[in-house]
């Protein structure tokens, strides 16, 4: 009998408690849950009634169930566990790292490991909305693409409590925790890099965030071009052509989540992100199942989600916007080809804090 990979979770916060009950909701096995601490491990794996838990990452790195693993902690602990769980020879879906050099080292290790999946869990990518955006803008509905513009409007990141989203060097702040994955969005669509603040091709790209905003999630993203212009405004998406007097909706997302899913988790992701939870799970059970070996995976139906590479063009976009704001110019997006030496990144990060 053919069966779906046993998964392994890392991660104790509201990612990972609404990805178990989704995971479980299309057939997979939580075999094993991660914690940062024995204790918050005991009380998620009881409160999501998962057998296996621990503190330690080779108790589930080496558990013999666990041929998926999913990544969902802070940036600063993804490549350790990332790399090394593509060493021992498991599927890897993860959240982005927390710096270039991390990434490069996660992009290292998928190179070795080229049949095994290792994706970054950009659940934007998997959202129908843009999956229809990205056909319709190859298919010319907007004409030679000019301009793209987004806006996520929301209310604080912040928790009460000091941690890793308050420091930019371990991968915090909005820029990195959302920004990231909208840098990446475009290029997807558009299929256009960012070169030096600018994307490739002379389209412009202007991206607003701003985390001071209470009251509702606002996720906006607009592609206009030379005959028309779409617009994903949440999960739902519209257009209008030049010709024409007044915008169509081209897509209503009516999926209904929440049922089967904790009170905390829903409650601090955003629908959108939920909605895209939902749909890249549903892409992973459709790449695994059928499979004659538990670890063997069919491309085609994760084939808009973000690879490693995708992971560290990303950051180096993040790198560059950084730069450019301390410069006060225009800084070219320096992707990485080989591993810095270590020194000069410790002083680099010395300098930015003195800053």
């Amino acid at each position: 009998m053919k069966m779906l990979p046993g998964v392994g979770v890392f991660g104790t916060g509201s990612s990972a408690r609404v990805l178990v009950p989704l995971l479980r909701a299309e057939g997979f096995t939580v075999e094993a849950l991660w914690g940062k601490t024995e204790e918050e491990a005991k009380q998620l794996a009881e409160e999501m009634n998962v057998a296996f838990y621990t503190s330690r990452t080779d108790d589930v790195l080496l558990h013999q169930d666990v041929d998926l693993v999913c990544i969902s902690i802070p940036p600063p602990l993804t490549r350790q566990i990332s790399v090394k769980a593509l060493g021992i020879g498991k599927n890897v879906v993860c959240e982005k790292a927390a710096t270039s050099v991390d990434a490069f080292r996660m992009v290292t290790a998928s190179r070795y490991y080229p049949q095994l999946m290792s994706l970054v869990g950009n659940v934007l990518r998997f959202l129908p909305a843009f999956v229809r955006m990205k056909q319709l803008i190859s298919e010319h509905y907007v004409g030679a693409v000019m301009i793209c513009d987004a806006r996520i409007y929301s209310g604080s990141l912040l928790s009460p409590s000091y941690g890793w989203i308050c420091d930019e060097l371990m991968g915090g702040g909005g820029l990195h925790t959302m920004g990231t994955y909208i840098v990446d969005l475009l290029t997807h669509l558009t299929g256009r890099r960012a070169e030096k603040m600018l994307m490739g091709g002379g389209v412009c790209s202007t991206v607003t965030l701003n985390f001071n905003m209470p009251g509702a999630f606002v996720h906006e993203v607009m592609v206009v071009g030379s005959a028309g212009r779409l617009v994903a405004r949440g999960a739902d998406l519209y257009g209008q052509k030049n010709s024409a007097m007044q915008e169509e909706l081209l897509l209503r997302d009516s999926l209904a989540v929440g049922t089967g899913l904790p009170e905390q988790g829903p409650q601090d992701v955003p629908l959108l992100y939920l909605k895209g939870m939902v749909y890249m799970v549903q892409a992973l059970r459709q790449s695994f199942q059928g499979q004659s070996d538990r670890r063997t995976w069919d491309r085609a139906p994760v084939s808009m989600a973000a690879s490693f590479e995708d992971g560290l063009y990303m950051q180096s976009v993040v790198d560059a916007i950084k730069r450019s704001s301390r410069s006060g110019e225009w800084e070219a997006v320096e992707v990485l080809t080989e591993e810095p030496d270590a020194n000069q990144n410790l002083c680099e990060a010395l300098q930015r804090n003195n800053l």
